[in-house]
């Protein structure tokens, strides 16, 4: 499958370059209601092992649940771990898993940040802005922002703050479970994204799509 590609850059800068790069891509979110219920969502994550990397891909039939699609990718490594930069390490190999896609799913769930960073351009975010398509970020943990503990309750949430703005939702998918951290990346609200994210959710913390992504980027088979 060719992706398009808007606002493209180069991957090959310094992390004073990429910092740039991301206040400019933060300037093209955009934070609006979806065109249409989506039908299918995918699920992505990425494992780095020494120097490779392994981006992963599953999408799934909303709202049965049911995988109708899937994509690895492997290679190296072409950035350094640097917190806040994470985007450009991950980004080029999740760019190549969607091009094994048979189509692309209407909506992408990225187990990543997305305006819920601190250049509001977390991977989530990259990569909607690059795609011009909806994308949300679940993440495990939080990367910048203040928020009160949510209820222990499954379905219990708090706004994520960054001063004045809420940047993100911290939910409660299961009773004794820690928290997670949605926001948008791209072209849909917080709100929707948090359905999402409960439409999605099944006995575990994380919703499928990122569960099953998560474990596939870690298939060595």
């Amino acid at each position: 499958m060719e992706l398009t590609l808007h606002h493209a850059h180069a991957w090959d800068l310094t992390p004073q370059q990429a910092i740039q790069v991301q206040r400019e891509l933060a300037g093209f979110v955009r934070v609006e209601p979806l065109a249409r219920p989506p039908q299918t969502i995918a699920g992505l994550d990425m494992s780095v092992r020494a120097e490779a990397v392994q981006a992963a891909i599953v999408v799934l039939a909303l709202p049965s649940l049911v995988v109708i699609d899937q994509a690895i990718w492997r290679g190296p490594v072409t950035w350094p771990y640097i917190p806040g930069l994470l985007s450009f390490r991950e980004a080029p190999a999740v760019l190549h898993a969607l091009k094994q896609l048979h189509a692309m799913p209407d909506v992408l769930m990225a187990d990543a940040q997305g305006v819920a960073h601190p250049r509001r351009m977390g991977l989530a975010a990259h990569i909607g802005v690059l795609l011009d398509m909806p994308v949300l970020g679940v993440a495990k943990s939080r990367l910048t922002g203040v928020y009160v503990e949510p209820d222990d309750v499954a379905g219990a949430q708090s706004p994520l703050q960054d001063g004045d703005e809420t940047i993100g939702a911290v939910l409660r998918t299961r009773v004794g479970v820690k928290p997670l951290f949605v926001s948008v990346g791209n072209r849909m609200t917080l709100a929707e994204a948090v359905a999402l994210v409960f439409a999605t959710r099944t006995r575990y913390r994380m919703p499928e799509p990122t569960r099953l992504a998560h474990h596939l980027s870690r298939d060595q088979s």
